[in-house]
């Protein structure tokens, strides 16, 4: 099989323990792209959070952020794609997590909103390189599009508020863990599948010409929807069972490691 797309997760993935990619994996992606595969990155990120890493890759290459809901090129920065969550669904995230007391921020038009400047806003911004406002009109900031919303609160807690929720959102929005602290909630057709099926439409690849690599359990929808779904060797057990290869661990070239095995042939 020649594989046309390759799609990567950042955290824990593309991106090593001390957060960055490793020379030997960013000469493999351009070694891969002058083949003539297209490579994207896909993480929940914004398109803020990943413009430096685009930037030493050197690609105009599609970019899948905020877990699916928009898929932004690189360079361009032309939207192929972009979903937000429906009003209802934002209305009533929001109005769940102030009852909860948790730390909530949202993701409009990419610029980052919270309800108050905490020490873990703080923490979010140093991630996300972005600066928050504060919301002072709440319908406003829905009416205007909210495409993504997130919880920080201690895995403890982000483990119960999600058995709540399956009672209190049923299946009107998707969402799922990010990072142990982080629940991150989208409109119920995002997720990082569909994103690889709209990439497949626009640049008319097959799901079988894919690949997909992941680490976390955001990444299994991508990682079961690729005709190659890898799993990192730093994953969960759980994603790993679900994966049709396991590769070396981000600390150990993991990503350079499946394009030798399954692009170059080596």
């Amino acid at each position: 099989m020649r594989y046309k797309l390759i799609a990567v997760d950042m955290d824990g993935t593309l991106l090593n323990s001390d957060g960055k990619i490793t020379d030997k994996t960013r000469v493999a992606i351009g070694k891969a792209v002058e083949k003539g595969v297209i490579f994207s990155i896909c993480t929940g990120r914004p398109i803020q959070g990943v413009e430096s890493f685009n930037s030493l890759l050197n690609l105009d290459s599609p970019f899948i952020t905020y877990n699916g809901a928009m898929i932004v090129m690189g360079k361009s920065k032309e939207i192929l794609f972009h979903q937000d969550l429906t009003s209802d669904a934002a209305r009533n995230i929001l109005s769940i997590g102030k009852e909860f007391g948790t730390t909530i921020v949202a993701w409009s038009m990419n610029k980052l909103y919270c309800y108050k400047l905490s020490e873990e806003i703080q923490d979010y911004k140093q991630i996300t390189k972005v600066e928050p406002s504060l919301i002072e009109d709440e319908e406003e900031l829905i009416k205007n599009g909210i495409t993504k919303i997130l919880w920080i609160d201690s895995p403890e807690k982000l483990t119960y508020y999600q058995v709540v929720l399956k009672d209190r959102l049923g299946d009107s929005v998707n969402y799922c863990t990010s990072r142990p602290m982080f629940l991150e909630f989208f409109h119920n057709k995002v997720s990082k599948a569909v994103a690889m099926e709209k990439l497949g439409e626009h640049f008319n690849i097959k799901r079988e010409e894919m690949i997909a690599i992941g680490d976390g359990f955001n990444d299994l929808t991508m990682i079961e929807y690729a005709g190659l779904g890898v799993a990192m060797g730093n994953a969960p057990a759980d994603i790993k069972a679900k994966a049709d290869y396991v590769t070396l661990s981000n600390d150990e070239d993991g990503i350079a490691h499946v394009l030798e095995k399954f692009i170059f042939n080596q």
